[in-house]
């Protein structure tokens, strides 16, 4: 055992049983193998995916193991080293890329390491974060620089997501429209501005979550439910439609709304994932000329070179953090979330 670990169990956040909820247990340490760290995990946020862990919905019911320590968005520092890793350091602050990928499929063989179908998620089919220890591939692991914080870091995860979507396509000049204002569509909104994008507008039907977004950068907010996006690109002194879309919602009339908004020649990427099969009127997007790009996780691991150095070089995203809490109020973490007024909570373990 480390030296900087002086105990054989830890306090973690498991899936016990099928049903809603979470309950905080004590589990033993991971223990590590060759190639492998172990990180003491300082602080973690709830993602959308930890909902549905908790909903216990039936995406959960038929992915999720049971019992299972759920998180993969975290940041801490290694703890311990297995004996083959290099070029990490015991003490050293790290993130890293929740997608655990196989090393035999042609994606991965070529390095294209986020298209690989063996992969599998921290916290959703293996041990996850939420607990005061995560074992970790060295492979997987993100160092931290001293800029970024830990709350920074344990975002670290969606704010890749955001930035795979909004770099997905040329934002330099161009006119945005984002829908879906979570808190990965309102970090997608702020990357858009960071990267030169003209006008970003960002619709939903949640006024705080617009509010939050408004605060967060210089974003066009529309709410649809009392405003008419047909006539923002005229308000915003737009000649035609937008030329990028970023389709976050999940919500099928949002990407209707996005199809007819959009420019001859538009680009689209969809990271939201719409409940089932949705009817799509193909004929809208084929006479249009549109471009659809569907967006999974993060490039590994480019994507996460690509925000560090944002992140360096002056993104801020801190505004859409709104709640932090020690992990021991992880319910009132969860039912916030659920409210659906919040941004990103991030839970701290050091207490603990």
């Amino acid at each position: 055992m480390s030296p900087f670990v002086t105990s054989t169990t830890m306090s973690a956040l498991v899936k016990t049983r099928p049903d809603i909820g979470l309950s905080m247990e004590q589990c033993s340490i991971p223990q590590i193998g060759p190639e492998e760290v172990l990180i003491k995990i300082n602080k973690t946020g709830i993602c959308g995916t930890d909902i549905h862990i908790w909903n216990w919905d039936e995406w959960a019911a038929r992915t999720v193991p049971v019992p299972l320590i759920i998180g993969h968005e975290f940041a801490g520092e290694i703890v311990e080293l297995g004996n083959q890793v290099e070029a990490l350091a015991l003490g050293q602050r790290v993130s890293g890329e929740g997608h655990l990928v196989g090393k035999h499929s042609r994606q991965s063989r070529a390095g294209k390491f986020h298209l690989d179908p063996e992969t599998r998620g921290i916290g959703v089919n293996e041990p996850g974060a939420f607990a005061q220890y995560l074992k970790l591939p060295a492979f997987n692991v993100v160092p931290l620089p001293d800029s970024i914080s830990d709350d920074i870091g344990a975002i670290l995860d969606p704010l890749g997501n955001a930035v795979h979507t909004a770099l997905s396509f040329d934002l330099i000049s161009e006119d945005v429209l984002i829908t879906g204002a979570g808190p990965i569509g309102i970090m997608a909104a702020v990357v858009a501005r960071h990267a030169g994008a003209r006008n970003v507008v960002i619709t939903d039907v949640n006024q705080d979550r617009l509010d939050l977004a408004a605060l967060a950068a210089d974003i066009v907010p529309v709410n649809v439910v009392t405003e008419d996006l047909a006539a923002i690109p005229a308000r915003l002194g737009m000649n035609q439609g937008f030329d990028v879309g970023m389709e976050m919602s999940g919500n099928q009339i949002a990407l209707d709304q996005m199809v007819e908004a959009m420019v001859m020649g538009g680009r689209i990427a969809m990271l939201g994932i719409p409940p089932g099969k949705s009817p799509v009127d193909w004929s809208r997007i084929v006479f249009k000329a549109l471009t659809l790009k569907g967006v999974y996780g993060r490039e590994i691991f480019e994507t996460w070179y690509k925000m560090i150095s944002m992140l360096q070089n002056g993104l801020d995203v801190s505004k859409v953090i709104t709640h932090r809490m020690p992990a021991t109020d992880f319910d009132i973490g969860f039912e916030t979330m659920l409210g659906g007024s919040s941004g990103k909570i991030v839970l701290d373990w050091t207490d603990l």
